[in-house]
């Protein structure tokens, strides 16, 4: 039961975490992803595929549904964003004396500590 419940909590913090992401860029636009995949050579098209990471697989996530799919592509998700974007702060601590990209990594890493577990019981269709 304990181990469900951890499961379920950790669904909930990486779906709703960056269900916010996706909502924002559905408020904003996707501008920002698309060039920075033309000015690193890959096809603009790619930029929609941001809605795919950041509003249908962390629903997927809080409703427990191909969990272990949805933790792929929200991995996948954060690997573009670390190469794209913040490849440069690889290695670079903040003013506060955490990593620059502490988020970045906890995202990654909770996406993948899912493909592991799975969904646990308390899903729609468990993995």
């Amino acid at each position: 039961m304990q181990t469900d419940m951890g499961k379920l909590l950790l669904r909930i913090m990486l779906g709703g975490l960056m269900l916010f992401h996706g909502i924002g860029k559905l408020s904003h636009g996707i501008d920002f992803v698309k060039g920075t995949l033309t000015a690193n050579g890959l096809p603009e098209m790619m930029a929609y595929g941001v809605y795919v990471g950041e509003i249908i697989a962390p629903l997927m996530l809080l409703i427990g549904f191909k969990s272990r799919i949805a933790g792929a592509i929200i991995a996948f998700n954060m690997i573009m964003a670390l190469f794209l974007v913040h490849s440069n702060e690889l290695l670079r601590i903040s003013d506060t004396g955490g990593l620059t990209i502490e988020l970045q990594l906890f995202y990654l890493f909770s996406s993948i500590a899912i493909i592991l577990l799975g969904s646990g019981k308390y899903a729609v269709k468990r993995d």
